[in-house]
Formats: structure tokens, C-alpha cells, sequence
């Protein structure tokens, strides 16, 4: 005799006892999402703090703070997709759980660094535990919402993103204002102990029946390869010279070891990276779009911080309440993205973002030391809602392109080509800040001492530290700095700009335009068609 939560008297595939507990589990899922998203935003806040000496912060140099965001991110990226795999294989509620202990204990150590190179160190044990989450998230709100809920379901899953982005400046702000610089890594552990409790009780667990073999070659290669490629990037905008043989030779050898992962998954029977899903036009194009707008948008909000506090004169805490527009238009829009798709289809919707996306950061390119702050609030709400518009359609593109059971490794792909594209943001557009700001005000540096002059001219923090020290003597420094920062900003915005004008190029040539009414007849038909 069959029960009345048997899946076959109820017409589901999900357990009635799932069915009917979804929205709070997406709620659990939501608060797990949230510490990844809040980290990165909140340190967003903290790194001028972080940039100044002891004992306010750790006195890290920009290509310090660089990679004190890219050993997360990196990390992060290299592993999302292995770590699908074994949440895939031993069950997803329990690798989200041993992902989150561990982010909680690299929380706890990164709050007590002493040093640049230890918080880099520890935020790398934050991004292997962030690895194991993030898949994981998406994974288990597959397997306990029908298909036709997923888009929804998926678009609150998106706007938990703007929530994040919300949440954490402001929350980094409050912190910086009343504790130290630490404080913003240790609000995690609290979090990751409401998270895992809740977890225990409310979330089933789910895996693949047929999953796939782990691939350590390909996860070593693939770090290794980024690793290289973003360390030569990171050194030459340090250097201002992209000449450099060291540069040259480190980024060659970092696509030199790219190129043998891509061969070797190519060949490989368990490949990390299933390289044939590319072929189809479609679904690379999703990625690409993922890719490009965070390769924009982390680029820019890495020096829209400088922009705000240095220049502007701001604290964190107003720096994080700037910020809320762009989270409250990501929150207001992604839950109803999904309606814009299905009234003009998602190449429409998508590359009307990615433009929305592009003008926004072109603005910053017109953006002085006395730019009514309005205008800033503006562009920041325009580019929440373009975001909005980009992640939702890719994302329901990309997760409904693979067969349910396959979840996890979908969702791999995509964070990990959103991690990627931020790390090469933070370390291309960087690099262009630090070379453009390096080039305006060298020449200003010149009756320092020559020990001084190069470490003041690696960033504007470093060049307003030594104005400091020098005291009168300094303040002829403070207008040059800030001068050349606002022509460095221009330069990188221009940079961004011109990536997010790519980027809705792609989509606009290979995503699908509005299908005919008689294709909508099944939910998402159109979206599993253009992607199979």
C-alpha cells in the first residue's frame, strides 16, 4: 500500500514532507548563500581600513589587498566544481555542513591575523570552505522544488544575492565604526552556527545516483594555471610595467598550464570541466555572461571604495549605506526578472542588462572629487537592476540545461566562471588602477626620499600614508593623489565598460530571442530547448 506523501499518488517526484517544508528550507539555503555574498561585500568596505598601518589595520599594500580577495576567490573557483562532485557523490546536506565549519573556522582565524600575508593565507581557508556552500545551495533547491518553480525559486535565490550586498557594507560599516578590523571576518562564525543548526533540521539530503569520479589533476592544474596568471597580472599593474620578464614569463606560464587543463579534461573519462558542454553556443554564451559581468563589476568595485572614502572623505559606515541601492534594486528586480524573459525572451532581456551594465560604469569615467553624491546613488541603483536582469535569465538557462541529478555540477560551472571572471576583474582593472594612478603621480613623488617614492606610489592609500608621516611637509602630496586617482578611475571604468559592451555582444548573437507562443505550453520549455 502507498502512503499519501508517495510520490506517485501525489504526481511528484519530491516527498510530500520536502514539498510541503521548501520555502523555509530555501530560507536555510538563503542564510548559507548569505555569509558566502556578505564576506566579499563586507570586505569590500574594510579594505581601506585593512590598507592602513597598525594599529587601525595590517598596513597591506593594494596588490596585498588584491590577493587578499583572490586567495579566496581563487580557491573558491579552482574547487567549486570538485567540490560539486562530492556533494554529488556523499550527499549534499553534508558536504554544505562540512563546507560551512570550515568557512566558520577560517572566519575565526582571518579575524586574528597579524599580518597581510596571514589573512591571505586564512581567507584561502575561507574560500575552500565557501567552495563546498556555494554548489551545494543551488544543488538541494533543484531536488526539493518542482520544475516549475525552480525559475521562481530561483530568482529569490538570486535577489538573496542583493540581500548580501545590502547587508554587508553596512554591517562591515558598523563594525569598523565601534571594533577592529577583524570584527568583520568573526560576525561570520555566529551566522555559520544559526546556519548549520537549521540545516540539521530542516534540510534533506539529496546525491546523484550516478555521479562522477573526482579529477586531481585537473583541480591542481586549474589553480595552479589561475594562480600564475593572476599573481603576473597583480605584479605588473604593481610594477606599472607589463614588460616586465618576470610578468611576462609568470602570465605565459600561467596560460601555458590553462592550456594543458582544457587538453587534459578534454581527454580525460571524469573530467572537472565537461569541455563538451561548450560546443553548444548557448550555453556558453550564459557563461561567458556570468564571466564578463563580474569581471566589471569586482573590478570597479574595487576602486569605487577609494572613490567614496579616500577621495570623498567618507566613513565605512557611509560608504556601506552608498552601496545600498545597488542591493535594493538586485532585490526589487531578480525575484521579477524572470516576467521581463518571459514577455521579451532572455537574449532581449540579457544584453539589455549588460548595456545597462556598461553605461553604468561608464559613468565613472565622468565622476569628480565634487560630483553630487545623488549621481553616484543613480548609477549604483542602474546597475543593481542590470545585474538583476543578467544573473536570474543565465542562471534558470544554465541550471535547467543539464538533467536534475547533474545539479551540482551545474551549478559549479557557473559560480565557477563568476569567480573566475571577479578574480580577473580584481586583477586586470586593478592592475590598470595601480599602473594609471603609478604614471599620474610619480612625478609629484620626486622629492621623496627614493625608499619612499615607490611605495608611495603603488596606490593612493600608500601616497596619503606618507603625506601623513611627513605632516606639513605632506600636505602637497593630498591633491596630486587624489587627482591622479580620479584619471586612474576614469581609465579602469573605461576598461569595464568596454568588457560589459563584449559581453552583451556574445549574448546578443548566440542567446535566443523570444520563442513563438505555441513553444510555452511547458514551463521553461524554451529554456531547456535553446540549451540541450
Amino acid at each position: 500500500m502507498t502512503s499519501p506523501a508517495d510520490p506517485a499518488l501525489t504526481g511528484s517526484r519530491i516527498p510530500e514532507a520536502v514539498h510541503r517544508r521548501r520555502w523555509a528550507i530555501l530560507g536555510v539555503l538563503m542564510l548559507s548563500l548569505l555569509i558566502v555574498v556578505l564576506d566579499n561585500s563586507i570586505l569590500n568596505v574594510a579594505i581601506k581600513t585593512i590598507s592602513t598601518p597598525a594599529p587601525t589595520g595590517l598596513g597591506a599594500t593594494q596588490s596585498e589587498l588584491e590577493w587578499a580577495i583572490n586567495s579566496y576567490t581563487l580557491v573558491f573557483a579552482g574547487l567549486l566544481f570538485s567540490a560539486g562532485l562530492l556533494g554529488d557523490r556523499l550527499g549534499r546536506k553534508r558536504v554544505l555542513l562540512g563546507g560551512l565549519a570550515v568557512f566558520g573556522i577560517g572566519s575565526a582565524l582571518a579575524a586574528t591575523a597579524g599580518s597581510p600575508t596571514e589573512l591571505i593565507a586564512f581567507r584561502a581557508v575561507m574560500g575552500l570552505g565557501a567552495a563546498f556552500v556555494m554548489p551545494a545551495t543551488l544543488a538541494v533547491l533543484m531536488n526539493v522544488f518542482e520544475r516549475e518553480e525552480q525559475p521562481k525559486a530561483i530568482g529569490i535565490w538570486a535577489g538573496g544575492v542583493g540581500l548580501a550586498i545590502a547587508i554587508g557594507p553596512i554591517t562591515g560599516g558598523v563594525l569598523l565604526d565601534h571594533f577592529w578590523w577583524g570584527s568583520v571576518f568573526l560576525i561570520n562564525v555566529p551566522i555559520v552556527i544559526l546556519a548549520v543548526a537549521l540545516m540539521v533540521w530542516l534540510v534533506p539530503d539529496s546525491r546523484d545516483p550516478n555521479p562522477g569520479r573526482i579529477d586531481p589533476i585537473g583541480v591542481v592544474l586549474s589553480v595552479v594555471g589561475l594562480v600564475l596568471l593572476v599573481y603576473g597580472i597583480i605584479k605588473g599593474g604593481q610594477l606599472a610595467d607589463f614588460t616586465d620578464a618576470a610578468v611576462l614569463s609568470t602570465i605565459g606560464a600561467g596560460l601555458a598550464v590553462l592550456v594543458a587543463f582544457v587538453v587534459f579534461e578534454a581527454r580525460s573519462d571524469h573530467p572537472s570541466i565537461d569541455v563538451t558542454y561548450f560546443k553548444n553556443k548557448v550555453f556558453s554564451a550564459a557563461i561567458a555572461a556570468i564571466a564578463l559581468v563580474f569581471f566589471a563589476l569586482m573590478g570597479v568595485t574595487f576602486f569605487s571604495v577609494f572613490y567614496t572614502q579616500s577621495v570623498r572623505g567618507y566613513s565605512p559606515l557611509e560608504t556601506g549605506l552608498l552601496m545600498l541601492p545597488l542591493a535594493a534594486a538586485q532585490m526589487i528586480f531578480a525575484p521579477r526578472a524572470r516576467l521581463v524573459v518571459d514577455r521579451f525572451g532572455n537574449k532581449a532581456t540579457t544584453t539589455a542588462g549588460l548595456l545597462v551594465i556598461a553605461a553604468t560604469l561608464a559613468a565613472f569615467a565622468g565622476f569628480e572629487a565634487d560630483t553630487p553624491i545623488w549621481i553616484l546613488e543613480v548609477v549604483f541603483f542602474l546597475m543593481g537592476a542590470g545585474m538583476a536582469h543578467i544573473m536570474t535569465p543565465v542562471s534558470v538557462v544554465i541550471m535547467q540545461a543539464l538533467p536534475r541529478e547533474k545539479a551540482g555540477s551545474a551549478s559549479a560551472l557557473s559560480n565557477t566562471f563568476r569567480q573566475v571572471g571577479g578574480a580577473l576583474g580584481i586583477a586586470v582593472l586593478g592592475s590598470v588602477l595601480s599602473t594609471a594612478y603609478r604614471n599620474g603621480v610619480e612625478d609629484k613623488l620626486s622629492l621623496l626620499p627614493a625608499g619612499l617614492r615607490h611605495t608611495a606610489g603603488e596606490s593612493i592609500e600608500a601616497t596619503l600614508g606618507v603625506a601623513e608621516k611627513l605632516g606639513p611637509r605632506g600636505n602637497a602630496l593630498i591633491g596630486p593623489a587624489h587627482d591622479a586617482f580620479l584619471h586612474a578611475m576614469h581609465v579602469t571604468a573605461l576598461w569595464g565598460a568596454g568588457v560589459a559592451v563584449v559581453g552583451a555582444v556574445v549574448v546578443a548573437v548566440f542567446l535566443p530571442g523570444k520563442p513563438p507562443a505555441a513553444q510555452k505550453d511547458e514551463e521553461g520549455r524554451e529554456l531547456v530547448t535553446a540549451a540541450e
